[in-house]
Order: structure tokens, then C-alpha cells, then sequence
């Protein structure tokens, strides 16, 4: 006997092993079919409340994971292509969206759905072997898993018997099904059991292999779903702790709703039940006493599309009592929620603070297809900082104060430090993502941005060259000629031009850029150079200043030189990524 509890247990464990392996790899595989498009989709159809609820919808219900929608939507809330507001309209559609899981599973309560997997499975095995298909492959194979499991859950729960074990019934039945005390315990039950399986489909499936058992009597059930609600953003706001404002109120917001819909519901629970099992066809007063045991069981048998049902109509009517107050919600999550230290309200980091990633967040769980948009954010915001230490160095030219001068060059070696670690930082994070699977669309997007983050840290150091350049000038106390110090003025305006250009490259859609302006600067930065390089040559030899200046000089514009030759390299690294 215990050798069959033994079984029986595994077999559990395994089948959830399974059904969460399954959606993860469903899940996984649509996104990377249809990552770059389905961001797009969140750009540009948040335009209102209304499309955003419904891009959330339609997103969510398309890649099977309410979590991937929440991490795109947080990140083009950190990328500022979205508001707070337009965020929380996407979430309450990924609510909605996440519900299509439950239909899914209940339908694979609904009757033996194993024999259908295996024809699935022998055609995922020869997809796989084919490049152009393999993807497809393992979208089928995630189905086939997700279905096996279902199916082995199904069967699991019908040979646990739990309908006739007495020791289980008895437990179920000492609580009072119309107490709200009941309610609150296996709420909080749901909401425990989803923060430790770290899934909220694994415990949908235990309560429908208990409900449609004929042992967890319906009000208890969704109770547990209703924790299990909750459970899931308590998870994602833990999981957010270590992340921007942004994301932590995108999380506290997802929290919010929740809640605030497990409040009204309470206040109507029985009836608001009664009604959906009205809509199924479930029995509400039936019981295994008044009835054969084969009614009850055929009765039982409609509990899981109940809860599908039912997790359905709350996101739903939570959703249309809430959209009109997005504006409001968002005030009480920037009210909860206040920016940290860090995160001035200008939203400028001051140089002497430690190096902090601005796009990049590791709090919360990246989706591979999902995480390059925020890489590629992270690389303007990089951008962004060489074009600032690169004007420290403009500034650092004219001036002529002791303490002021020694102040800014203590910044620029700041800045090159910091440059430095963003490399590592962004590269890590980027060989992380690289380790999942991957379309070639966007493992070339990879390669492309390892190369711009390589060249722009070689940016950072020319500057700093040029930077240590202009110090020795200043220890020296040499002076230049006013004629050397209006060309060097007009190399840097030129430079200075590429990197403007440079970033409106990395901001704007590779489609829509070119090399082409780039390229003209460049040419005129390389023909300034060999005219500068002539005309050195001639003073010093006519002796307006001496080798030593010359020298200096001719580091300057050597260096700016070589800087604005890596702005072309990141601007092609970036086209043809």
C-alpha cells in the first residue's frame, strides 16, 4: 500500500514537472517566433487605455505568459516609450490574457487528452531536425507536454480515489463552507502554495484534480484561486525588489488589482459563484448523499471549467470597475512607491555614485527574446554617457583654472572607470541571455551589440587619452597659439558631430538609418587631420612654436581622430547587426 502512495505521489510530481515544463517551452517558443513583432505590437497600439487592456490581452493570450508581457511592458516603461498609466492598462489585459491557461488546462480535465499527444510528438521529432521548421518543432513539443501532464494529472487524481477517501473528505468537510474564516484559510493556503511551487498554473491544476474529484467542494476551490491570484504577484513584487521605481510600481500596480478585485469579490462571493456555475451547468446544492455516486462524479466533473469560468468573469469584471481609475491607481503606486536614492527626480545618477544599470534590472526574470530590447536600451543609455564625457573633455580644453581643472579631470577618470564596468556589466548580461534559445534574428542582434559595446568603450578611452593629453599640456603649462586652439576647437566640433550621430542611430530603427552622414563627417575629420598634420610641420619648422607644443597637439587631434573612427565602427556594428 505504501509502495502505491509512493507511485502515486511521483507520478504527481512528475506530471507537474511535466505541465510546467510544457508551458515553459510553449511559451519560450512563441516568443522567439514572434519576439521583435509582438514589441512593436506593445509601441504601438498603447495609444489609450482601452488598447492598451487589449494589447495586454491579445499578447499574453498569443505567448502564454502573463510574466513576459508584465517584463516587456516594465521595459518600455524604463526606456520611457510608455507611462506608468498606459503600463497598467497593458497589465489588467495580460490578466485577462492568462486566464486562456485555465480554459487550457480545464480542457485537458475534460476528458483523456494522452492518446492525442503522441502523433504530436512524432511529428515535433522530425520538425526539430529541420532548421526552417525546428522552432515549430518545439512549440509542438511543448503542447505535447503541457497536454501529457494535464493528462497524467487527470489520471493521477482518478486513481488517488480522493472522492472515497474518507480521511480527505472528512478534512474538507470540518470547514464551513459558507464561513468567511473558510474563505480567508484557503486563500491564504492559495496564495502560500503559488510563492513556494513558483507557479500559479501547478497549483490550478492541484485544485481542479480536487475539485473535479468530487473531494474540494467548489467555494473552497476558488478560494484557492483567489490566493493563488494573489500568490503570483506577491512573487513578482519579491522578484522586483532589486529593480527600478519603475518597475517595482509596474509590480505593486499588478499587486493592486489583484487585491483590490479579492476585496469586492468577498463582499459578493456566493452569490458571484452561484452565477458562474450557473453559466456551466454546475449543481450547486448537490451532494454525494442525495444523489448516485456516478451523478455526483459527472457533476464534479464540471468544477474545472467552473474555475476556468470563474477566473475568467473576475479578471473580466475586475478590469471594467478599474479601467476608468487607471489615472488614480497610478498616483497610489507613486504614492507607495517612492523613487530610491539613486533615481534623483530629474532622474540623473550623480558621477560619484557607483555605476548602476538604468534598463537592465536583474530583479526580475527575463524573458531571452524580450531582455534584447532593454539591452539595446541600456546601449544608448551608454551612448549617452560617452557623449557626456566626451563633452567633460571639450570643457576640460578651456579651462584654465587650478582647482577647476583638476576637479574635471578627476570626473573624466571617473567616467572612464565607469565606462569600463558598463561594458563588463552589459556583456555579462548579454552572454546570459545568449545562453537560451534563440532565433538567429536575434542571436546576430547579440553579436551586433557585443561589438557596439566593445567600440564604445574603446570611445571612453580615447577620451580619456585625449583627456590626459590636454593634463600634461596643463602641468607643463604649455600654451598654445590661438590658431592651434581654433583647430583643435573645430576637430572637436567635429567630433563632436559624429557622436550626435551616433546616437540618433542607436535610438532610431536600423531600417530607417544609414551610414551615410556618418561617413561624411568622418571624411571631413580625416582630411582636417592630414591638413592639420602638413601645416604642424611647416610651423614648427618656421618655428611659431616649438616641437614640444607640436607634439601635444598633434596627440590631440591624433586622438580625436581615432575616437571618431570607433563612433564608425558602432554606427556600422549597429546597422548591420
Amino acid at each position: 500500500m505504501e509502495q502505491d502512495y509512493l507511485l502515486i505521489t511521483f507520478r504527481l510530481l512528475g506530471s507537474l514537472a511535466l505541465l510546467i515544463f510544457g508551458m515553459k517551452l510553449m511559451s519560450d517558443t512563441l516568443q522567439k517566433m514572434a519576439g521583435p513583432q509582438l514589441r512593436h505590437v506593445l509601441g504601438a497600439m498603447t495609444t489609450n487605455r482601452f488598447t492598451g487592456m487589449l494589447t495586454g490581452l491579445f499578447v499574453t493570450a498569443a505567448v502564454q505568459s502573463s510574466t513576459a508581457t508584465t517584463v516587456m511592458t516594465v521595459s518600455f516603461v524604463n526606456a520611457g516609450l510608455l507611462t506608468l498609466a498606459q503600463a497598467i492598462s497593458v497589465i489588467m489585459g495580460a490578466n485577462i490574457g492568462t486566464t486562456l491557461t485555465a480554459w487550457i488546462m480545464s480542457a485537458g480535465f475534460s476528458f483523456n487528452i494522452t492518446d492525442f499527444v503522441w502523433p504530436v510528438f512524432f511529428v515535433a521529432m522530425f520538425l526539430i531536425y529541420k532548421k526552417k521548421h525546428a522552432d515549430v518543432g518545439d512549440f509542438l513539443f511543448g503542447i505535447a507536454f503541457l497536454f501529457l501532464g494535464l493528462g497524467t494529472l487527470r489520471q493521477t487524481g482518478v486513481d488517488m480515489h480522493l472522492g472515497e477517501n474518507e480521511a480527505v473528505l472528512s478534512f474538507f468537510s470540518s470547514f464551513d463552507a459558507h464561513s468567511y474564516a473558510t474563505t480567508f484559510i484557503f486563500l491564504l493556503i492559495g496564495g502560500v502554495l503559488t510563492m513556494c511551487v513558483q507557479s500559479s498554473a501547478a497549483v490550478m491544476a492541484i485544485t481542479m484534480i480536487l475539485c473535479s474529484s468530487g473531494a474540494l467542494p467548489i467555494y473552497q476551490g476558488i478560494a484557492l484561486v483567489m490566493g493563488e491570484n494573489i500568490g503570483t504577484t506577491v512573487t513578482s513584487n519579491l522578484a522586483a525588489m532589486s529593480a527600478s521605481t519603475q518597475a517595482r510600481r509596474a509590480a505593486f500596480a499588478h499587486m493592486f488589482f489583484n487585491l483590490f478585485g479579492v476585496c469586492w469579490i468577498l463582499l459578493v462571493f456566493h452569490p458571484f459563484i452561484d452565477m458562474v456555475c450557473g453559466f456551466v451547468g454546475y449543481d450547486v446544492t448537490m451532494s454525494k448523499e442525495s444523489v448516485d455516486g456516478a451523478v455526483f462524479l459527472a457533476n464534479a466533473a464540471k468544477l474545472s471549467a467552473v474555475l476556468a469560468a470563474f477566473h475568467t468573469c473576475f479578471n473580466l469584471t475586475n478590469t471594467f470597475i478599474l479601467i476608468g481609475f487607471i489615472p488614480q491607481i497610478e498616483r497610489i503606486v507613486c504614492w507607495v512607491i517612492r523613487p530610491g536614492s539613486a533615481e534623483g527626480s530629474a532622474g540623473v545618477e550623480e558621477i560619484e555614485e557607483p555605476v548602476r544599470l538604468r534598463y537592465i534590472q536583474g530583479g526580475i526574470m527575463q524573458t531571452p527574446e524580450i531582455a534584447v530590447l532593454q539591452a539595446q536600451r541600456e546601449i544608448v543609455h551608454y551612448g549617452e554617457r560617452t557623449d557626456r564625457m566626451f563633452g567633460m573633455v571639450k570643457m576640460l580644453r578651456t579651462e584654465t583654472r587650478d582647482d577647476a581643472f583638476v576637479k574635471l579631470y578627476s570626473r573624466v577618470e571617473k567616467y572612464e572607470g565607469i565606462s569600463d564596468r558598463m561594458e563588463i556589466e552589459i556583456a555579462t548580461y548579454l552572454e546570459q541571455v545568449s545562453d537560451a534559445h534563440l532565433s538567429d534574428s536575434t542571436k546576430a542582434k547579440i553579436r551586433s551589440m557585443m561589438r557596439q559595446i566593445s567600440e564604445m568603450e574603446s570611445i571612453g578611452d580615447a577620451c580619456y587619452n585625449v583627456a590626459r593629453t590636454l593634463n600634461r599640456k596643463f602641468e607643463q603649462r604649455v600654451e598654445f597659439p590661438q590658431e592651434v586652439g581654433q583647430n583643435i576647437e573645430k576637430m572637436m566640433e567635429l567630433v563632436g558631430e559624429s557622436l550626435a550621430e551616433m546616437l540618433s542611430v542607436l535610438k532610431g530603427r536600423r531600417e530607417r538609418m544609414s551610414m551615410e552622414r556618418t561617413m561624411a563627417i568622418e571624411g571631413n575629420i580625416n582630411q582636417l587631420r592630414d591638413r592639420l598634420r602638413e601645416q604642424n610641420v611647416a610651423d614648427v619648422n618656421d618655428h611659431r612654436y616649438d616641437y614640444a607644443v607640436g607634439t601635444l597637439y598633434m596627440d590631440i587631434v591624433g586622438g580625436l581622430e581615432k575616437l571618431a573612427d570607433y563612433v564608425v565602427n558602432v554606427v556600422e556594428a549597429r546597422l548591420n547587426g
